[in-house]
């Protein structure tokens, strides 16, 4: 898993405080997290911010998925598709509001496939066009969440099969026998299928590595 234990959960620091990391979203281009994630962590380097961008991760839980054989393959499943998180120093502004840090923004926002942070938009006062978003720290209470998921979350496992598919039983009492599948429970590792059983559409729950989908 992406997380792990030595990564800061708590959403501020306490070496001022005007001073403060705070964790943001970041949506990115879909597809595109680990290239974001790979670029930035070169560019913190090469912008001289390492000391205003503490982590960049990207929330994944794992996932055993299994292959037409009945065999399983283990991998990483993100949370968030299309968003990454970063902690970045946050300053007071002269009002009191926090505010992100400019390089660590600028450096940020200039990264390949960023699209924005995750904010509430700033409306113009005057002209056309859209105006401008203002970065919105996660929550405490949403860090821990989405860190807690990341790591207490049992590998979830999922099949490419849907109600109406067309199945073969690989193995049990029904083996070899032939049916469609009539309901499909993820969280259970299980399906109903119906199977001809002396000439009658008979509804048989079935573990998920028991079953083979037909073309």
């Amino acid at each position: 898993m992406m997380f792990t234990e030595d990564i800061d959960h708590s959403s501020s620091g306490h070496e001022d405080e005007d001073v403060l990391f705070n964790w943001y979203a970041v949506q990115i281009a879909s597809g595109c997290e680990k290239k974001v994630k790979s670029s930035l962590e070169q560019r913190i380097k090469t912008l001289d911010v390492e000391d205003r961008i503490k982590q960049i991760e990207i929330p994944q839980t794992p996932t055993v998925k299994l292959r037409k054989d009945g065999s399983r393959a283990t991998s990483e499943e993100k949370i968030f598709p299309g968003y990454v998180l970063i902690q970045i120093k946050t300053v007071r502004n002269e009002i009191g509001q926090l505010e992100v840090d400019d390089d660590a923004w600028l450096a940020v926002k200039s990264t390949p496939h960023v699209i924005n942070f995750v904010g509430t938009e700033q409306k113009r006062h005057y002209g056309r066009g859209r105006g401008h978003v203002k970065p919105r720290p996660l929550t405490e209470k949403e860090v821990e969440r989405i860190f807690r998921v990341t790591v207490e979350q049992e590998p979830v496992l999922k099949i490419n099969m849907a109600q109406g598919d067309k199945i073969k039983v690989l193995n049990g009492p029904f083996k070899d026998f032939e049916g469609e599948v009539v309901e499909v429970s993820p969280e259970r590792s299980k399906l109903k299928a119906l199977l001809s059983i002396f000439g009658r559409d008979t509804p048989v729950e079935l573990e998920f590595n028991q079953v083979q989908k037909q073309n």
